[in-house]
Order: C-alpha cells, then sequence, then structure tokens
C-alpha cells in the first residue's frame, strides 16, 4: 500500500511538494476558522491562527505581526482576482460550492479521517461555500493525516487515495500561491531574527530638543534668601524682623535663551509574552529659564516645558528613571513592583494631557497637589473590574532620580526604610460610560518627611513652595490628604475637552496647623488641525490656590495673590518618528504674587522617537 501511494504520489510532485513542503505549516483566511495545525509557528498569537506551540521570543513576535499587517503577507489577496494572473480557467476562480464533486469528496475524507483541526466536530461545519484557498488548506490537512496513517501502517483504501490524487490535481495553482507565500514569510523571519536586538528585549528611546526663553513684564518678586542658587530646593528662610516675614528677593534680569536635550532609552523584556521588564535610562542637560523667576520649592514647576528638565542629580550622568516589572494575575488584575515606579503611569492620566502630543509644561500634564513623589519603590495593582470600571491602588516609598541619596530617596536608607520615609498611597477608579468619556476619581495620602524643620519643595506636594512653624523651621514628619477628579471627553473626532480639580490638606506637625489648598485646570484639544494626527492643545491652570494656612509657607504663598496660567501647544508630526512641538505660556501673578507682572514663555520641542 505503501508503494502505491508513492505511485499517486509522483503523478503530482509539484502540488505534493507545495503540500509537505509549505502547506503543511496552514493557511488562514479571515473569512474563516478554518485553519492547519501546524500553519506556522511564528504565526502562534495571531488571531486568525489556530493555537500552536511556539518558541519565539514575544519581542519577535511583535515585530512579526507588523510586518504581517503589511501587503508582503496578506491573506486576504489570497482571494485577490489580480494575484491569479496564470489562472485561465473560469472554473478555477469560482468558490467550491457544496454541491461540487471536489467539495462532496474532501468532505467524506475529512470525516473519515478526522483531519480538520480548526473545528472542534471534525467538519465543514454546515455546507456552505468555501474559498479555493480554504479548501486547499483543508485537502493539506488531510494529505498530511493520510500520510501519518501510513507511517503507522494503517493505510487508507485505493478509492481514499484516487480521490486525493484529483483534488491535488485540481487545486495544483492554489498549494503552489501557498507555498511560495510561505516562502516569503520564512524570509521575513529570518531576518527579523537576524537583526533584532535581543531574544527577549525591546529597546525603545525618545530623544528631545527644547528650544526655550522666558522673559517677564517687569521685576519679578521672589520668596528665597539667594536668587544666585537655582537648585530644586533654593534656600529659604524669614526675615530677622519680628513680623518674620518670608524673605523676598527681586529678579530684574531676563534669563538668556536655551538649546537642550533629553534622551530617554528604554529596555522592555518578555519573558512569557504577558510580563514586562521595564528598564528606563536617561540623561539631560536641561535648566529651564522660568526657574529663574521661581520662588524657594517651585523649581521646574509654572513656565517650565516638561521635557526640558534635568535627568539626573548632576544633569550629565546616564540615571536610571524607570525600573520596574509587571506581570498578570489573572485576567483581571495585574501587579506591577519595583525599585522605582513611575506613579504618573498609572494614576492621573488623561487623554488630552499626555506630554508627547497634549499639554505639555509640568503644570498642565497632571494635577499639581496630587503626589508627593514622581517615582518611587513599592507595589501598584490595575484591577480591570469591568468595561466601564478600572480600579488601580499603590504604595510607593521615595526612590526619584533627580534628587540625591542621604536627605531623600529614603525607601533604600536603612534610617527610614520603605516605610519610614516619604511615602505615599494611592487609589484611582475610572468610569468610562462610553468610548468617548473617561472620569477619574483619586485619593492619596502622604507621608511627608521633614528636612530642617520644613516641609515642600521637590517631595512636598500637596505643599508648593516651602511650609514651616510660622516662625522658622521647626516641623517634624507632616501627613497630608490629597482628593481630585478629572476627565476627558471627546466631543467627536476633532474636538475634545478637558479638566481637572484637586483639593489638598496638609496637616504640620508638631504644630498641628494645617494649609488648604486647591488646584484647577480646564482646557480644549482640536486634532487634525492642519495635518491629520496633529493636535492643537489650550490649558487653563491654577496651580496652587492656598485658602488656609498662607502664614506657614516661607515660600509659595506670596501676598495674597493666586497665580494662574494659560497654555498653547501645538503637536504637528513630520512623519510616525518625528515631530515639532511649538508651546506658549503665560503665568499671571507668579509665584502668588498680584504685583508681580506676566512671565512669558516660548518653547519649540523637536521630538524623535524609535
Amino acid at each position: 500500500m505503501q508503494k502505491r501511494f508513492g505511485k499517486v504520489l509522483l503523478l503530482n510532485t509539484v502540488a505534493l511538494s507545495c503540500c509537505f513542503l509549505g502547506v503543511s505549516k496552514a493557511i488562514a483566511d479571515e473569512n474563516s476558522s478554518v485553519v492547519s495545525e501546524d500553519f506556522s509557528e511564528t504565526l502562534q498569537q495571531l488571531d486568525s491562527v489556530g493555537s500552536v506551540e511556539s518558541n519565539m521570543s514575544p519581542t519577535l513576535e511583535t515585530d512579526l505581526k507588523s510586518e504581517l499587517s503589511t501587503e508582503s503577507f496578506n491573506l486576504d489577496s489570497f482571494n485577490n482576482t489580480n494575484n491569479l494572473g496564470q489562472v485561465n480557467s473560469v472554473f478555477l476562480l469560482k468558490d467550491v460550492s457544496a454541491t461540487d464533486w471536489a467539495f462532496q469528496s474532501l468532505k467524506s475524507l475529512v470525516e473519515k479521517y478526522s483531519c480538520v483541526a480548526g473545528y472542534p466536530d471534525g467538519t465543514f461545519r454546515g455546507n456552505r461555500a468555501l474559498s479555493r484557498y480554504e479548501f486547499a488548506a483543508v485537502l493539506d490537512s488531510c494529505l498530511r493525516q493520510v500520510e501519518t496513517l501510513i507511517n503507522s501502517d494503517s493505510a487508507p483504501s485505493k478509492e481514499d487515495l484516487d480521490a486525493l490524487a484529483r483534488l491535488t490535481r485540481d487545486f495544483e495553482q492554489e498549494l503552489a500561491q501557498i507555498s511560495s507565500r510561505l516562502d516569503n514569510l520564512e524570509s521575513t523571519v529570518s531576518a527579523l531574527e537576524d537583526n533584532q536586538f535581543s531574544t527577549t528585549t525591546k529597546l525603545s528611546g525618545l530623544v528631545f530638543f527644547n528650544l526655550t526663553h522666558a522673559l517677564a513684564g517687569g521685576n519679578v518678586k521672589v520668596e528665597t534668601d539667594d536668587l544666585d542658587v537655582p537648585i530644586r530646593n533654593a534656600s529659604r528662610s524669614r526675615n530677622t524682623d519680628n513680623l518674620g516675614n518670608p524673605e523676598i528677593r527681586t529678579k530684574t534680569d531676563d534669563p538668556g535663551t536655551t538649546l537642550s536635550n533629553l534622551i530617554w532609552l528604554t529596555l522592555n523584556t518578555s519573558f512569557s509574552g504577558k510580563d514586562s521588564l521595564v528598564t528606563q535610562l536617561a540623561v539631560e542637560n536641561g535648566n529651564s529659564p522660568a526657574n529663574s523667576f521661581a520662588s524657594a520649592g517651585l523649581f521646574n514647576t509654572f513656565g517650565v516645558p516638561f521635557m526640558d528638565q534635568t535627568a539626573g542629580v548632576g544633569g550629565a550622568d546616564i540615571i536610571v528613571r524607570e525600573l520596574f516589572y509587571s506581570f498578570p494575575v489573572n485576567d483581571r488584575l495585574q501587579l506591577v513592583v519595583g525599585p522605582r515606579v513611575n506613579w504618573y503611569r498609572y494614576f492621573d492620566g488623561n487623554a488630552y494631557t499626555f506630554f508627547l502630543n497634549g499639554a505639555g509644561s509640568f503644570n498642565s500634564i497632571g494635577s499639581t497637589l496630587s503626589n508627593t513623589l514622581d517615582r518611587g519603590a513599592g507595589v501598584i495593582g490595575l484591577w480591570n473590574i469591568n468595561k466601564k470600571l478600572q480600579l488601580n491602588f499603590g504604595y510607593l516609598g521615595e526612590s526619584t532620580e533627580f534628587l540625591p541619596n542621604g536627605l531623600f530617596n529614603t525607601a533604600n536608607n536603612p534610617s527610614d526604610g520603605l516605610f519610614g520615609g516619604t511615602n505615599t498611597s494611592t487609589v484611582e477608579l475610572t468610569y468610562s460610560p462610553v468610548k468617548t468619556f473617561n472620569a477619574r476619581f483619586l485619593y492619596n495620602y502622604s507621608h511627608l518627611n521633614a528636612l530642617f524643620g520644613t516641609i515642600g519643595g521637590a517631595m512636598g506636594e500637596p505643599i508648593y513652595g516651602i511650609a514651616d512653624n510660622g516662625i522658622g523651621g521647626g516641623l517634624t514628619d507632616s501627613w497630608a490628604n490629597t482628593f481630585g477628579v478629572n476627565f476627558d471627553w471627546s466631543i467627536n473626532s476633532r474636538m475634545g475637552v478637558f479638566g481637572r480639580y484637586t483639593y489638598a490638606s496638609t496637616n504640620l506637625e508638631p504644630i498641628d496647623k494645617k494649609i488648604n489648598a486647591q488646584s484647577i485646570q480646564a482646557g480644549l484639544a482640536f486634532n487634525d488641525v492642519g495635518k491629520e494626527g496633529s493636535r492643537a492643545t489650550f490649558s487653563f491652570v491654577v496651580p496652587f490656590d492656598v485658602l488656609d494656612g498662607r502664614k506657614y509657607l516661607a515660600a509659595g504663598g506670596g501676598n495674597g495673590g493666586t497665580q494662574y496660567e494659560f497654555e498653547a501647544s501645538y503637536y504637528y508630526p513630520l512623519s510616525n518618528s518625528l515631530a515639532l512641538v511649538p508651546s506658549f505660556y503665560t503665568i499671571v501673578n507668579p509665584n502668588n504674587f498680584d504685583t508681580n507682572p506676566a512671565i512669558y514663555v516660548f518653547n519649540l520641542r523637536t521630538q524623535f522617537s524609535f
């Protein structure tokens, strides 16, 4: 019987070679769930293909999916008659109907030898017509099943072998085209394997050039004791008079124009395809001009583009900005753990204030009062309750890349530890009744380490400035409660609105006094203005409106005025990897002095991604 089957194969050399060398890896058509069991190991996780095991790295699978989405391997094109130029028979252009002899013959073989893995019941699922390529895939499956039976000495009948031989001759064109397509696919896989960065790790990057200028309409009052120390925690003190008022200096000169850079390199490693180990490296040399006008504790706040920042302590070293590992617990719960988790990846997001293509200043990309930590060590949970509700929660201890160890980064300091220093606990519920609207409700508890008897500065939110006991120093570790709500609403594909409101109460210890403050944001966004993919964003922000306890602010309280800001930015993509983003900010009543002139900031950001 084996010899007899060999003679049949010799009569159909071209078709059978296509079957056993190429089609044995199967074919999937988007109009059918008929798939061959071994289609290709490289297509293991594509939705249109049946499940098979694969040793391919998750990164390569992602790249391959991208390749397969192009015309270089489009299964839909199998049914495009433009690709069948060599087929000169009208019959060959038709689907195989349920009344055709070929359909009935193959159906009999399928049910007799159980050779269709795509259907649980091993049948065609009714008598619907099949495209010729669906039919060829099923035919190949039967050929392989018959081959297996022969090798196990359970030979099919002569009639079945003759039917297979005839079917193979009649579908020779389809089998040949399938084989050619699979050859191209194997070449694509080889190229990806030869050129991928790593079998488990994907490298991506963002590079920013910032051209920035800031100017004021006159002399600007600044609460500090030294205008020549533009550091994150500029010194702050009170006058030695009996009133104990904050010390005020006057900034008379405008800063110069700056051209700076920021580079983020992200390594994303997956070991299972569902988990992710993220390591983000950063280097930058920026000190935005508007910082020259800031009171103590307000470094990198108003008038500073988010991408015009210093990455590390000195700004010249390559530092680890983020380091965390995320993995699924089940279908609805994911955990994120690590020594440097970015709080803003998971909380207080907004569709129109994302820094890459929306509002772009420090004061507009998120609430100014929401959280004292930018990055921290700890754990975050992401619970997808249902399609409309998402609950994120977490605990982080202080571990920030731009502050020096010792005084800061208490999570890795044994004298304070993960739970003894500055830390935050956060919970946020996102409600999305429809795809175009999201509302977020946030609560954050902050434990604030006191430094030299004060609270505030770089790690002091919700204090926007520097707080003390009203005389000078005198504070110990304190705590704060913050409540926030924000929303984004896509009115249509071209226009959206967004807003934030945050209320925070900081309890100063040991004097048992409070500083209560609020922040407000409202804005509009317009998509595809001038070019598809572009976005114009307009934002109004009140960053730190002091409601109670102004007397306990050594810096940031001003003379009782309320600072507010207008921001306009325009994201203009030149390509998928290059964009220009011009921005203009106006800051009114800077440093909460209503006698201060307005400050104007111009920024042009060139943005590269790869």
